[in-house]
């Protein structure tokens, strides 16, 4: 009976051993050793054997990216007004035995360091410029934790502004202020849309007014054509006439008929000369119209000849 609780002794005491000293370390994860109470070693991923009794582990640490959030703050800005800024911390563990000496909690190092630096970039910035300069604060965050996180051994990687939320009385100015622009911008657009209308009227009128002035101007042109083509056909005509006339003279008893219409057309005048003056004209000597109708003949004589 004492033989069997000697080896259930031993048994227990191996298997604690085993226990102590197997240690199967993850991927991305590394254990702090410490003997008797000292650093000794940084186990990486894999098995290891400790020594029982004498290793012990005493931190461990996840070496993947960290997303750590930042709690909201209150920053004052250039201008004196006080915004809610939060935002999202980025680190990583690059020395594990640095992250367990170098300071009692890292995590809680690196928070505070980021909401003091947020504040004093705050405080360099006016409100309304604290909305277009996120990135160069971000940036300035990093580089500051950066600089302070090496004794830690810890890197971060970057840092990005959640939100920030300016008091109701801002917010209520910046609404007003916005409301204002967009009744701008309307106006502005309604205006230039009543310019391009009135631009587009007189450049319509002014076409129409061109147009009707080159239709008059083709109107009058074909007029005067017209009238120009008539005066020709009319002279030519008068011409033909003229020359028919000439060559009915020239031929076998022309003169004659010349001679006689010349002596019709005078009585004829010489008779509406007295229904005109309501007296009948009577020459003195009757023989003037014998005379006149042989002064007649003998002036187309002449132009015949």
């Amino acid at each position: 009976m004492g033989a069997m609780i000697f080896f259930s002794i031993i048994a227990v005491t191996v298997l604690v051993a085993i226990i102590k000293t197997a240690v199967i370390v993850p991927q991305k994860t590394a254990y702090i050793v410490e003997r008797l109470g000292r650093y000794r070693c940084t186990l990486d991923a894999g098995f290891h054997i400790l020594i029982p009794f004498l290793d012990r582990i005493a931190y461990r640490h996840n070496l993947k990216e960290q997303a750590i959030d930042v709690p909201p703050q209150e920053c004052i800005t250039k201008d004196n007004i006080a915004v809610s800024v939060d935002g999202v911390l980025y680190m990583q563990v690059m020395d594990p035995a640095k992250a367990s000496y170098g300071i009692g909690n890292y995590l809680f190092a690196t928070t505070q360091l980021a909401q003091t630096t947020m504040r004093s970039e705050m405080g360099k910035l006016d409100h309304d410029r604290s909305f277009e300069e996120r990135t160069a604060i971000n940036q300035a965050i990093v580089s500051a934790i950066d600089k302070a996180s090496d004794p830690w051994g810890i890197k971060v990687t970057r840092y990005e502004i959640k939100n920030i939320t300016p008091p109701q009385s801002i917010r209520d100015a910046m609404e007003k202020q916005m409301r204002a622009e967009r009744e701008k911008r309307a106006m502005i657009a309604e205006s230039e849309g009543e310019r391009q209308a009135k631009i587009n009227r007189a450049e319509g009128e002014r076409a129409e007014a061109v147009a009707l002035s080159e239709g008059e101007r083709a109107r009058r042109i074909n007029e005067a054509e017209g009238k120009a083509k008539e005066i020709l056909l009319v002279a030519e005509a008068q011409a033909a006439g003229i020359e028919k006339v000439a060559a009915a003279i020239e031929g076998k008893g022309g003169l004659e008929s010349v001679n006689m219409q010349l002596a019709q057309q005078y009585l004829t005048q010489f008779g509406n000369l007295a229904k005109t003056n309501n007296t009948m004209i009577i020459p003195s000597n009757l023989a003037d119209v014998a005379g006149v109708l042989k002064a007649c003949t003998s002036v187309v004589k002449k132009i015949e000849g």
